[in-house]
């Protein structure tokens, strides 16, 4: 049976007017906002580029097996087992384990307000909105607000007795080196710590309600095979001892960001045996990546903007929903070429802002290819005009 229900709602020609008008200031801000993000992100990535430049130009490669205070204060780089001290404990489950973090993930059992949406225009310029709403049992690691929901009633999610959280090593070693926290803590936990079924009998009594190790994961519920809303799941995952390689400031005999001149500041920390010029080019490749993923962004941000200042005019030729259609896919298109032309003007401008020897070299090479290919044009059709016409 579905458990789910449906709303209509209808707006009428007028008031949908006036929200286009109102959503034309959010198109300004959105159009205004977008065009600062993307000047913005094109600094922030030379930024990050030239900092990681100048790291990797200073880096000094050290053993683990001794600290040299002559390199107090210098970003060096070194490679080496990364070992733990105490056993890290989840004092809540009585779970320890010898890794450099362990981290614990909690979900729980509760419900999902799921909405889809389908606008129906009428001649006239009125528009039906139809909501419906679906209600679905999930497992999550955040609690869904069930007083959010549109119809709580019969859907109220618990509290979370538990929630998800990760502890670090103190006083991890690499060699004659201590690194700490902000070292460990930057380690993924990517392997998984199954637990033993005889952790249910040492819980019982410690935590409210009944108890089971399930497939190396606590059970907090009756059964795990018929999970009720409130029920929860508890697994743990550590990052193991292992080869480590770090690029930081050395601080004595541990790690501290380095400050570099260009603006950023510098600490790296890879599981594996990594040289340091393939951790700088890997942070390259991550920051042209972002880079990109950021200037999509800040691209679709203005998109939107243009849509909501066109918005009105498909609002008023809504009267004929068929003509509404029509201007609707046009804003659309008029709002593709306004953020192909800007976006990247906006782009451009940021790189002459940041990159004025780059750009200047850049356009110096297309106008010389342009004007190249401009005289090879020329003289091809000369030498056409030059032959003799054939009988």
């Amino acid at each position: 049976m579905s458990d789910s229900f449906t709303e209509v709602a209808t707006k009428s020609w007028t008031s949908r007017i006036g929200e286009s008008i109102k959503g034309v200031l959010v198109g300004l801000v959105l159009i205004a906002g977008s065009c600062y993000f993307l000047f913005w992100n094109e600094g922030r990535a030379v930024q990050t580029q030239r900092s990681l430049t100048e790291g990797a130009s200073l880096v000094v490669a050290v053993a683990p097996a001794r600290v040299d205070p002559a390199n107090d204060g210098k970003l060096v780089h070194l490679s080496g087992d990364l070992k733990p001290g105490a056993a890290l404990a989840d004092p809540d489950f009585m779970v320890t384990a010898v890794a450099l973090r362990l981290a614990r993930t909690v979900e729980m059992y509760q419900w999902k307000e799921e909405t889809k949406t389908e606008t129906r225009r009428n001649v006239g310029g009125s528009e039906e909105t139809v909501t419906t709403y679906e209600y679905v049992r999930t497992w999550s690691e955040t609690r869904n607000d069930s007083s959010r929901f549109r119809r709580p009633e019969g859907h109220v999610n618990p509290p979370m007795a538990y929630r998800s959280t990760s502890y670090s090593s103190r006083d991890a070693t690499l060699g004659a080196y201590r690194p700490g926290t902000n070292i460990t803590d930057r380690l993924p936990t990517s392997a998984e710590l199954p637990l033993d079924r005889s952790l249910a009998d040492k819980l019982a009594g410690r935590v409210k309600g009944p108890v089971q190790v399930i497939d190396g994961r606590i059970y907090l519920g009756d059964n795990p095979s018929l999970p009720r809303i409130g029920d929860l799941r508890i697994g743990f995952n550590v990052a193991p001892p292992g080869p480590t390689s770090i690029i930081a400031r050395q601080a004595g005999t541990g790690f501290a960001e380095y400050q570099t001149k260009a603006g950023d500041r510098l600490l790296m920390v890879r599981p594996g045996s990594y040289s340091a010029a393939d951790m700088f080019a890997a942070a390259q490749r991550e920051n042209q990546i972002l880079t990109w993923i950021m200037r999509f962004a800040g691209m679709l941000a203005m998109f939107l903007g243009f849509m909501l200042i066109l918005r009105p005019l498909v609002v008023v030729a809504d009267v004929v929903p068929f003509i509404g259609s029509i201007l609707g896919a046009g804003a659309g298109i008029v709002s593709l070429v306004l953020t192909a032309i800007i976006a990247p003007l906006v782009i451009a401008l940021a790189w002459f802002w940041y990159r004025p020897l780059v750009s200047a070299a850049v356009l110096a090479i297309g106008f010389g290819l342009a004007y190249g290919f401009k005289r090879w044009a020329s003289r091809r059709v000369a030498a056409r005009k030059a032959q003799p016409a054939v009988a």
